[in-house]
């Protein structure tokens, strides 16, 4: 395993981790969710121009931009559950609470 692709790796592992076992906060749960986002869009464009192929030279773009999607609608998420319960905790949180 080369350095490289060990600390792409051990990063996607620490977002997971971190999503998995600290869970207090919502915008901590987004934040890990953005750093697993980012290794996987820096691995895949490493990936693409390692082995220079034009093919798939799309792929990071398109991750990118779904990662950006996906952060814009967590933080719409966060402003919403901040103003109407007044925290972002996730245990205050309830599905069947409206």
């Amino acid at each position: 395993m080369t350095p490289v692709h060990f600390s792409f790796t051990s990063a996607f592992m620490l977002g997971l981790m971190g999503l998995a076992f600290h869970r207090t906060h919502l915008l901590s749960a987004l934040l890990c969710l953005e750093g697993m986002m980012l290794s996987l869009f820096i691995a895949l464009a490493l990936w693409v121009m390692q082995f220079e192929s034009t093919m798939f030279s799309t792929g990071p773009l398109l991750l990118l931009a779904f990662s950006a999607c996906e952060a814009s609608a967590g933080l719409a998420l966060l402003v919403a559950t901040a103003r109407t319960h007044g925290t972002d905790r996730l245990q205050n949180l309830s599905l069947l609470q409206c």
